[in-house]
């Protein structure tokens, strides 16, 4: 059984801590062996001193050049305090970030990304990890990287392409995630409502926060889905099946996916967009060799988004129970592949099953999902699955509805 863990504490538990002015440890001097031999005081000789001392600044002058000539060039940085981190590329932040131990942890940047080059001790894999050494483009606890675009609306986003290549170990136990923050204020500090994981590998005997709800396509991959959350704010997580070394992709698809969960609206903000790895037990020798994270603003999404959709919700009802049947209607001028509607079902109310479409969880905010066979609502289309449901009280529909993140208007 892998253990259960919350990755929020590392965010909450950072809160009391300063961020953004850690800096490499000063290393130590250059110092010159040996003493510059005692000279003998020649005071009848004032020419010889003259040529004593010429000959003398000359030779410094010599050695100082042929220091300065056969120094080897800057070595890459190394952060080792706490919450240490300093900036590469000039526009993305590499961070320590060791909150969960006391034990040593060093982090070397890299022109690309970064080394983990100490990491000390092991905590229980029942519970929360040791820290999360990252390099990130965003805002994360008041700390900004250079030029960043974000926080950001999520309406506003078009596209946020990404990529990453890892170097992984396998004398540890650790994962390799993104981390993917959203929250409903374009906030630069504290902790954020949702937070998206996306395992890209896990060694040892760990899992994510919560449970397993499922299997989902998300950017052109299959991922388990797991959904939970620790009373400070809500985690998806998706999980590969096998190891991803390296990969480009678009963010906002992760993005979208949890918005079409209910866990996210289309008019929060998408405030950083973090890689690293989780460890559990040791972890020297984990890198990431590269990372690079854009974000393009000034788009309603990419072509699966609609512009704009509607939702009819027509039911049967008899005391206690009803069927409800939806029509989806796509009025944009683009197809809507992988579609997902979420809406909330009424306090009182339960799915009982559905046909042409899974919707999950039984109630409360739930989201209706794609048959596989039956996933594109081309322009202009429509698609329409149906559920029955109990309910207790007085019967009422649904208020709202998104497709894919976007606002439906109800017919």
């Amino acid at each position: 059984m892998g253990a259960f863990y919350s990755p929020v504490p590392k965010h909450h538990w950072e809160r009391s801590h300063q961020w953004g002015g850690g800096s490499a440890p000063a290393g130590n001097p250059h110092t010159f062996p040996g003493e510059v031999p005692h000279m003998p005081r020649l005071r009848h000789h004032p020419r010889t001193l003259r040529a004593v001392s010429a000959a003398l600044l000359t030779a410094l002058a010599a050695l100082a050049a042929l220091l300065t000539a056969t120094a080897p060039a800057q070595a890459d940085t190394t952060v080792c305090e706490e919450f240490g981190s300093t900036v590469i590329q000039g526009r993305y932040v590499v961070q320590n970030n060791r909150w969960g131990t006391s034990a040593p942890q060093c982090v070397t940047a890299t022109d690309n990304g970064f080394r983990l080059t100490r990491a000390d001790g092991s905590v229980p894999t029942n519970g929360a990890p040791k820290s999360y050494p990252s390099v990130f483009n965003g805002c994360h606890y008041t700390n900004c990287s250079p030029g960043t675009a974000l926080p950001a609306r999520i309406s506003g986003i078009s596209s946020a392409p990404s990529s990453i290549s890892y170097g992984y170990v396998d004398n540890a136990v650790y994962n390799a995630s993104y981390d993917i923050w959203l929250d409903p204020t374009p906030r630069t500090d504290g902790v954020n409502r949702t937070e998206i994981m996306i395992w890209l590998n896990r060694v040892g005997p760990i899992q994510p926060i919560g449970s397993q709800v499922g299997t989902a396509t998300v950017a052109g991959r299959t991922w388990q889905v797991w959904s939970g959350g620790n009373g400070t704010n809500d985690v998806l997580s998706f999980v590969a099946p096998s190891a991803i070394s390296s990969w480009s992709f678009d963010v906002m698809h992760f993005v979208r996916a949890t918005v079409a969960r209910g866990l996210a609206g289309s008019d929060w903000y998408l405030t950083s967009i973090q890689a690293g790895f989780e460890p559990w037990q040791n972890g020297a020798g984990l890198a990431v060799n590269s990372f690079s994270s854009s974000v393009n603003t000034g788009g309603s999404g990419d072509p699966g988004t609609p512009a704009a959709c509607t939702v009819s919700y027509a039911t049967n009802v008899w005391p206690g129970g009803f069927t409800a049947n939806v029509t989806v209607t796509n009025n944009g001028s683009a197809p809507v592949d992988g579609w997902q509607l979420a809406f909330t079902l009424p306090s009182g109310q339960s799915l009982v099953n559905a046909w042409n479409a899974s919707v999950s969880p039984s109630s409360g905010a739930v989201t209706a999902t794609a048959p596989a066979g039956n996933s594109r609502i081309a322009a202009g289309g429509s698609q329409t699955f149906g559920f029955q449901g109990s309910y207790s009280g007085t019967f009422a529909q649904p208020s709202a509805f998104r497709l894919n993140g976007t606002a439906c208007r109800t017919a």
